[in-house]
């Protein structure tokens, strides 16, 4: 519905926030409409309305709130009391997806939902959207969803996950929490929401292009096309334009209304008594038929994207009174006075109130503390308690479990004699999944096939296709479904065939899954463990795809932790401490396969059997951080190195022993984020040389991390070399030798370190 504005709304020299304001002032004063009798609260509050009048004054006081909140945003900013402009104004419409779902439909919102979180906020007595939202704006460390780290939309009572996300990238999880809620009963898990519940997902209209929310889209509709559940609700909220960029007119309900299983549904949200029955139709079919449904929810937007977007400057001011003439509160302000509801001077005192509210509320809020403290901001960043965590990964209560996956006494892992990665790694997936029956393994090609290396050979047949399945061939989704899982309850170890897929989807580790914890002040986690077969010298096959040696973009990710073994019982040990730092903590962890060692046997020489072990019966794990010393004592020459350099470093070390007479000792720092700086420093503090081996490359590797924490600890006087990877991609066959270190390029460094 369009609606003409006063003259004063023209006038080009106005700040656009204040014409806005002052449009519903003059509006509600000039409006000249015929006024019913009031009806009840259980009757419509228009005639032929689903919406009845009780409803409609609960949801134009939400839409009142958000609109104050941004009022207030833009005027306190200047005056560094708040410090986030990114405002609701146009989209107050999602008001009516928060009353028509329940508090436990776990919610993924964009920064637009001002509305929705004021009217969700109903559902639980005693809160408060207006302080809590204002103490978000105002970064204030009493802030209950993010402890003043962040502006966001969150509620841990009102299960709405704080989301910083601009792009959509919170689309996959969102998929995954809708999957896992139904797939829970099918492992017989209690979920922490009711069995029926839907997952709620916003963006905008310009954000349904991104390929993060095009392949959400594209699993869902998968999903459901294979009839499996997956009830989340997408929320495209259509306001025709991101920043300055026009949406086409009739894109999006072209692009997604014959879309095949997803289910489309168009609503008015700038109605709240046409579009209120329309919302209803969508949560209920999604509810109800648990399928992914697509809610195409009209909107607009008014004063800009956020304070610093000056409109003016690059939209024609004819353009901008047609936008404000569909702002969706001045409709709402004519159904309140078209119904009888309100008068006019009972709607302008609300209008008032709201705003003095909002205020009062801001100015509370920039009184109260603001985060002014290192450990303070960190501190929900990566929760580590090493005690229980230990308790947790040598707890070995699961021995009826362990009887059951490995089929009889004789044939537990540690009744085998000593076998190489692959098979411990497998062997220990076994012994994981036996102890967490919440735990889940999934990927592409890890169920019948047991993956491309076979590492995951027998799980799917051991644990069958609920807890072990294959996904579609996209990492995003497979990320995407691990935090759905771990929102859930459940313990997901998703799998990432090659490292170099993982930078297609590194946004859902590093700006979902590891943020979390952190904008939500440790009131949600994202418990998971990724997988990954990492690493090079695969003999020169595959090229760059199947020797990525990129680590450097893993250990940027704050709070992410990092491990990779290079022998099959340093696996097993690891693994267990890292589902345990997933269990305890919550933490997200990656763990890197070296693929070359998978099947690699022998050490020195063909037969010897040297690199394989026996396997670490249960109650034993590696504590976080701590490495494995080889010739402990030999101060000659320290190697600091890991994955396959391990290995090559005990070759390397037996021909400088030979032609230099040296004593070698090779430091394996299995865990590469973080880097253990104590531990490093110790191992250097004896050392005459030091040599670092790392075969990532020479601009952005794990070196340069070791280097720091032996200077930093005022070891950088001591003679040092790095053998490392060359600023390059690899090539495939032999001439991948030419790119990564070598066992010649360690014994070449220690003679230079002779000289």
């Amino acid at each position: 519905m369009t609606i003409a504005l006063p003259i004063t709304a023209r006038h080009k020299g106005f700040n656009r926030a204040e014409i806005v304001d002052q449009n519903f002032t003059e509006f509600v004063k000039l409006w000249q409409g015929e006024v019913g009798a009031a009806p009840r609260d259980d009757r419509p509050v228009l005639s032929g309305s689903a919406l009845d009048s009780r409803g409609f004054r609960e949801l134009l006081e939400s839409q009142l709130i958000s609109r104050h909140l941004d009022l207030m945003a833009r005027v306190l900013r200047v005056q560094n009391k708040v410090f986030y402009t990114i405002g609701s104004s146009g989209h107050e419409g999602n008001a009516m997806v928060a009353r028509l779902t329940r508090h436990t439909d776990p919610a993924f919102l964009h920064y637009r939902s001002g509305g929705f979180m004021a009217e969700r906020f109903r559902k639980l007595p005693g809160m408060d959207p207006v302080m809590d939202s204002a103490l978000s704006f105002a970064a204030s460390k009493d802030d209950p969803a993010s402890g003043g780290r962040h502006k966001v939309w969150g509620s841990k009572p009102l299960w709405v996950l704080p989301q910083t996300s601009t792009i959509a990238s919170h689309l996959p999880k969102a998929l995954g929490t809708a999957v896992a809620i139904d797939h829970a009963r099918r492992i017989g898990r209690t979920l922490p929401v009711p069995e029926d519940s839907i997952a709620i997902c916003s963006f905008g209209d310009a954000s349904s292009n991104h390929a993060t929310a095009q392949t959400a889209f594209n699993a869902a509709g998968w999903t459901a096309y294979q009839k499996l559940p997956a009830p989340v609700l997408f929320v495209c909220e259509d306001n025709g334009i991101g920043i300055s960029v026009k949406t086409p007119n009739g894109w999006v309900a072209n692009n997604f209304r014959h879309r095949a299983d997803l289910d489309y549904f168009f609503a008015d949200g700038l109605d709240l008594a046409e579009g209120y029955a329309q919302v209803q139709r969508a949560v209920e079919h999604c509810r109800n038929t648990r399928r992914p449904t697509f809610l195409h929810l009209a909107t607009t937007r008014v004063m800009g994207h956020a304070g610093t977007d000056f409109e003016i400057e690059w939209r024609s001011i004819e353009e901008l009174c047609a936008v404000e003439a569909t702002d969706p509160l001045l409709r709402s302000a004519a159904i309140a006075l078209e119904s009888g509801l309100y008068s006019k001077d009972a709607l302008l005192a609300l209008y008032e109130a709201t705003r003095k509210r909002c205020f009062a509320a801001a100015e509370e809020a920039d009184r109260r503390p603001k985060l002014d403290r290192l450990d303070d901001v960190m501190a929900p960043l990566a929760p580590y308690t090493p005690a229980k965590v230990k308790a947790e990964a040598e707890r070995a209560d699961y021995a009826d479990a362990r009887l059951k996956a490995f089929g009889s006494e004789d044939k537990l892992p540690e009744n085998q004699p000593p076998r190489h990665l692959a098979i411990q790694i497998g062997q220990a997936l076994h012994d994981v999944m036996a102890k967490y029956p919440e735990s889940l393994l999934f990927g592409e090609d890890v169920a019948q096939k047991g993956g491309v290396y076979t590492v995951t050979k027998g799980l799917h047949k051991t644990f069958k296709n609920t807890r072990v399945f294959n996904t579609l061939l996209d990492e995003t989704v497979i990320l995407g479904l691990a935090q759905g899982y771990a929102n859930m309850g459940m313990l997901p170890i998703p799998e990432i065939q090659y490292l170099a897929y993982f930078h297609n989807a590194g946004d859902q580790i590093r700006g979902e899954a590891a943020s979390l914890q952190f904008f939500s002040n440790d009131q949600y986690r994202n418990p998971l463990v990724m997988r990954v077969a990492s690493l090079g010298y695969q003999r020169g096959f595959g090229g760059h795809f199947h020797n990525d040696n990129s680590i450097a973009a893993l250990r940027d990710i704050p709070g992410l932790i990092v491990g990779c073994p290079s022998r099959g019982d340093d696996a097993a040990t690891m693994l267990r401490t890292l589902t345990a730092l997933a269990k305890v903590d919550g933490r997200v962890c990656a763990f890197l396969e070296p693929i070359a060692l998978y099947m690699t046997k022998d050490l020195y020489e063909a037969g010897d059997g040297a690199w394989q072990f026996g396997y670490p019966a249960p109650g034993q794990a590696m504590p976080l951080g701590e490495g494995r010393v080889y010739n402990d004592g030999a101060d000659d020459l320290v190697v600091f190195t890991f994955g396959n350099g391990v290995p090559m470093a005990l070759r390397a070390a037996r021909t400088i022993e030979a032609e230099l007479k040296w004593k070698v000792r090779v430091v394996d720092l299995r865990w590469l984020a973080p880097l253990n700086d104590a531990f490093i420093a110790a191992q250097a503090k004896s050392a005459r040389r030091i040599l670092v081996l790392d075969e990532g490359r020479k601009s952005a590797g794990v070196g340069e991390g070791v280097i720091t924490a032996i200077v930093e600890a005022g070891f950088g006087a001591t003679p040092l070399e790095r053998v490392v990877g060359a600023d390059t991609f690899t090539p495939l066959a032999g001439a991948a030798f030419l790119v990564l270190p070598g066992e010649a390029d360690v014994v070449a460094a220690a003679h230079k370190l002779a000289d």
